[in-house]
């Protein structure tokens, strides 16, 4: 078996065991494990059969195993108008592959079969929110580069010894062969008898197809995505470079690699993000309704936290009251789910809440706010957020002029420069090193939200017990004689700012 066909092989094999219900839950049993064989027989049979003879005796010996398998899957299908047409293809498939015909012929029909099954049986193969690699650099990083390596050749150290090895990312016939939706997948569910782990209960839906799209990047040329030509998003991720090269050409697959490697960032606004809430909060009901609870409450929370509260703050900049009545409906259904109401009842309570999305989207419109009343946005929460930090330093200088602390002053500056530093330097961080998910986001607000609160009780204290003018004054005197005054009040200089 080649090392694409283990790759596919592997990819089926965790399907047929059926863990990866938590990435399925909206779409019917059978259908995505019938979609994946078919992308492994259009991928693999061109390399079993050769002008009608059999090449590769064992590879040829699967793929008729695999359409036997695949032909038993469509038959077991919910009836639908679609369903004869379906098996229909399937037993003209087997039928090709059986007469040895031609590995473009059958590829063909595998693909256009694959195409018809997840229009019928509602198989999305595609991305919400067009994905971002460099939110993918990240976690590539954190999850991948251990084993892959820094570059994704496959020699990371953890790598070394492993049986298989790890696969190379950067080997581009290898890449070719597989659609970014099949990376996706590979990176939720793992690879069946390799040390490939899972990680979809590590990443959610947008962070594993942002780190699809950065591995594509290792076998693309970014200069190539210049072109007249933009590939949506759908068929960047449905397709593969080999289909684009065999009926576009070389320069149109280039381009291709490069875009699904970098998609163009066409809609990226609240529309998609409150599409995303609306969708994955359908794929919550759906797990409630078979029986998953758990799984349908974790939908729930990332539909908000990767969706909705993305675009508060605009919204309030539209309508206040529009964004809590939205808020408070979105609360509502969690906690129906968390209650085990009737599914009667969730999915009333959800009705309600998509109700309040679409209203939040007809305020905010397909492109969010204008670019002036962006600008004046920003603008009022700096001047807001600056104006807090100066008063603070204001309130501090004054102090120590009035009580004759001049040499006090060099510290207070020396605490507000470094927290313009620190907060440079935390913005690049978080931009460009750290990935935060809605939860890690939502986890950093509320402790920095309770170190706040400590903070402010033991200043409380603190100036409770120097009420008394002598008291201060004593105080004052022996701090800055001794330095350790000086130093007190450069940070708190330095957390006023950077808190801000």
């Amino acid at each position: 078996m080649t090392a694409p066909s283990r790759f596919l092989a592997w990819l089926v094999l965790p399907l047929f065991a059926l863990c990866s219900s938590n990435l399925l839950a909206d779409t019917v049993e059978g259908a995505p494990q019938a979609l994946h064989l078919l992308d492994y027989i259009g991928a693999d049979y061109p390399e079993s059969v050769e002008a009608g003879k059999v090449i590769n005796e064992s590879e040829y010996r699967e793929q008729l195993e695999f359409s036997k398998v695949l032909q038993g899957l469509i038959a077991g299908l919910p009836a639908k108008p679609e369903k004869a047409v379906l098996e229909q293809g399937v037993s003209t498939l087997r039928k090709s592959i059986a007469a040895r015909q031609d590995g473009s012929d059958v590829s063909r029909q595998a693909r256009q079969l694959g195409a018809k099954l997840a229009v019928a049986y509602e198989v999305s193969q595609a991305p919400i929110i067009t994905p971002d690699p460099a939110r993918g650099a990240s976690m590539y990083t954190q999850h991948c580069s251990v084993c892959h390596g820094d570059a994704g050749a496959g020699d990371g150290p953890a790598g070394v010894g492993l049986t298989p090895p790890p696969a190379n990312l950067r080997d581009a016939a290898r890449l070719d062969r597989l659609s970014l939706y099949a990376i996706y997948n590979t990176l939720g569910m793992g690879v069946e008898g390799t040390d490939m782990p899972a990680f979809a209960d590590q990443l959610d839906d947008r962070q594993c197809w942002d780190l699809a799209t950065y591995i594509a990047g290792f076998s693309a040329d970014p200069a190539a995505a210049a072109s007249e030509k933009t590939y949506n998003i759908a068929d960047l991720a449905r397709q593969t470079p080999a289909e684009v090269l065999a009926a576009e050409g070389p320069q149109a697959a280039a381009t291709f690699r490069a875009q699904r490697a970098q998609p163009p960032q066409v809609k990226r606004g609240p529309a998609q993000l409150l599409d995303y809430t609306a969708a994955t909060l359908d794929k919550s009901i759906a797990a409630y309704r078979a029986g998953d609870h758990d799984q349908a409450y974790d939908l729930s929370v990332a539909a908000y936290l990767e969706g909705f509260e993305l675009v508060e703050s605009s919204l309030d900049n539209v309508d206040a009251n529009v964004r809590k009545d939205t808020e408070k409906s979105l609360m509502a259904y969690r906690q129906s789910l968390q209650d085990g109401l009737p599914v009667a009842q969730a999915q009333e309570r959800l009705e309600a809440a998509k109700a309040k999305l679409k209203e939040s989207a007809g305020l905010l419109g397909s492109d969010g706010l204008s670019w002036s009343l962006s600008y004046i946005s920003g603008l009022l929460i700096l001047l807001r957020e600056g104006l807090e930090a100066i008063l603070v330093l204001a309130a501090i200088l004054a102090f120590l002029r009035n009580t004759g602390q001049q040499s006090a002053v060099r510290s207070v500056n020396v605490g507000w420069g470094l927290a313009l530093l620190a907060g440079l330097a935390t913005w690049a961080l978080a931009a460009y090193v750290i990935d935060v998910s809605g939860s890690q986001r939502e986890l950093l607000e509320g402790a920095t939200a309770l170190f706040a609160a400590v903070m402010v009780l033991w200043l409380g204290v603190w100036m409770h017990d120097r009420r008394h003018a002598a008291a201060w004054q004593d105080y004052i005197k022996s701090s800055l004689v001794g330095g350790g005054g000086r130093f007190g009040f450069a940070t708190l200089a330095f957390f006023s700012v950077y808190r801000e």
